[in-house]
């Protein structure tokens, strides 16, 4: 069993980093190992490289579950697959005038980001041209970055949605390759990397992560870490397993905060420059360190996630607050004022 390591060589880590060196996977793998003695040490080295690209902002991302339930894939995780029972709102492609209101609160909610998520393997024609317009019409009223998460795309599709107006594409890798089969079997990860190629072949920004606590080894994380960085993604959301009732990982329970903190604090030593976002899962897995989270992450979802609800919007903007952090405008600039004050006065939770 390797030796704790000491503040010397988490700092080591940490200059690897910066430098742009892949750490080894031998160092990897006693970042995930490393006793509960050490975890100030590592969450200090993330931080470090954190600070450097990042400071102390952190970048607010508002989700829409625009299309719930009705997918023929079998992601194992998931409530809104074909082989879910879970008790879940199902309903076809929201109208303009919900897509809108929701922008508005996003806003409201000093978010930069607005991500647009609808259920399903890929779009059809007719839903994918009625999700153009939609991204049109929220841009054209709130000036922030759109996300979409549409399924597997091609690159035509991809460049269209550019056209109108899409900044950003999300498509999860989920989980390391060779796990891949245990997590779903109606599409492979090649599709899902193949998507995250065309997504950057046609000039958008490209946002993929995973999935943490499905039953992965310690190499799977390192793996998908590692597959991330060589697609050199720009956003990489980091979930953490939510265990939904109705879904065939309902009795998962493999998680606990400090090895969630662990995660996180590989994956910003394997993507320095990357926004790491703290996503699903966040206040069921790091619990009462959730503020922790932030000294290896640069951004998380406010508000709720597809089928389960998120905390409130002022508990998140306290504990950005009383951590020391400040929130991140649109523009990239940390915002003045109190936000805390701010949702209080327009009677927001």
């Amino acid at each position: 069993m390797n030796s704790p390591l000491s503040t010397a060589e988490w700092n080591s880590l940490a200059d690897q980093s910066l430098a742009g060196d892949v750490i080894s996977r031998e160092a990897a793998h006693r970042v995930l190992a490393a006793p509960d003695t050490e975890l100030l040490a590592q969450l200090q080295a993330a931080y470090r490289v954190r600070h450097h690209y990042w400071q102390n902002r952190v970048r607010l991302h508002f989700l829409l579950n625009a299309q719930s339930g009705l997918c023929p894939e079998d992601c194992h995780y998931c409530s809104q697959s074909k082989i879910s029972t879970a008790d879940i709102d199902k309903y076809p492609l929201m109208t303009q005038e919900r897509v809108l209101a929701a922008a508005e609160r996003a806003h409201t909610l000093k978010a930069g980001t607005f991500c647009m998520v609808i259920s399903g393997r890929s779009p059809a024609e007719p839903t994918f041209n009625r999700v153009l317009d939609l991204v049109r019409s929220v841009k054209a009223q709130y000036p922030m970055k759109i996300c979409a998460c549409l399924g597997l795309l091609d690159e035509q599709q991809a460049e269209r949605l550019a056209a109108a107006g899409v900044d950003r594409v999300n498509h999860n890798l989920n989980t390391a390759e060779a796990n891949h089969e245990n997590i779903c079997t109606t599409h492979t990860f090649e599709d899902r990397v193949d998507t995250v190629k065309a997504v950057k072949s046609a000039g958008l920004t490209t946002c993929s992560g995973g999935i943490l606590g499905m039953g992965e080894s310690a190499n799977d994380v390192i793996d998908l870490a590692l597959s991330l960085r060589q697609l050199e993604v720009t956003s990489v959301p980091i979930n953490f397993l939510i265990p939904i009732p109705g879904t065939p990982f309902s009795q998962r329970s493999e998680l606990n905060p400090r090895q969630c903190l662990r995660m996180l604090c590989l994956f910003r030593l394997l993507l320095p420059c990357q926004e790491i976002r703290i996503a699903g899962g966040r206040e069921v897995q790091l619990r009462s360190l959730q503020p922790l989270g932030l000294y290896a992450a640069n951004s998380i979802f406010v508000g709720d996630y597809l089928t389960t609800p998120g905390q409130t919007a002022t508990a998140d903007f306290a504990m950005i607050r009383d951590a020391g952090f400040v929130l991140e405008a649109p523009d990239g600039s940390a915002l003045e004022g109190d936000p805390v004050a701010e949702l209080q006065a327009l009677a927001i939770a």
